[in-house]
């Protein structure tokens, strides 16, 4: 990746940031999103997101590690009790589901794992998939392939931003959009 000095600026309600534009590939830039350690948008965001949660959901999933501090600040906002989906097997993980998947980020295989308590956490609840961003949808692709393995029913999938096509996620509840920029002219 690298960094030429633009960027995208966004708003998430009342917060105001300017992600850098990142080239990931020939005429491909996009928009970078961490919410690590941005307590002010990581709350607002929850915020906005609990406004359009849906009312029959029981538990939030959100997979590490970006995504967390969101499902924390989603579980306090709503009440609803959440999971984290973790990328690899710590030891203390009894009785864990896991499910492979094909990370976009590297193009290699993953597996997910969810906790043995949280596989009773889940176990014919009604579920809410909460991430970042979506952007080619194989991390919610890989939690709903886990959901279903525990028996949980997905009732909503929730971003703060989408990226890339606009029109690609229509199902996800999202607070904006980051587009595709092309390389600076």
């Amino acid at each position: 990746m690298s960094y030429d000095g633009r960027v995208y600026r966004v708003e998430v309600g009342s917060e105001v940031r300017e992600f850098p534009l990142f080239r990931v590939a020939p005429d491909v830039n996009i928009a970078i999103f961490n919410m690590l350690g941005d307590t002010a948008i990581v709350e607002e965001s929850a915020r906005l997101l609990t406004e359009l949660m849906p009312a029959d959901a029981d538990v939030l999933i959100v997979p590490e590690v970006k995504a967390v501090p969101l499902g924390h600040a989603l579980s306090v906002h709503s009440g609803l009790p959440y999971a984290v989906v973790r990328k690899v097997l710590k030891p203390y993980m009894a009785n864990s589901l896991s499910v492979e998947v094909v990370s976009i980020t590297t193009g290699k295989p993953q597996t997910l794992h969810l906790d043995g308590k949280d596989r009773r956490l889940v176990d014919g609840k009604n579920v809410v998939l909460v991430d970042d961003v979506v952007s080619t949808g194989s991390t919610f692709e890989g939690l709903r392939k886990l959901m279903n393995a525990a028996n949980a029913a997905i009732v909503g999938e929730m971003a703060v931003f989408s990226e890339g096509n606009g029109d690609s996620w229509p199902h996800v509840i999202t607070l904006g959009h980051l587009p595709i920029f092309p390389d600076q002219v």
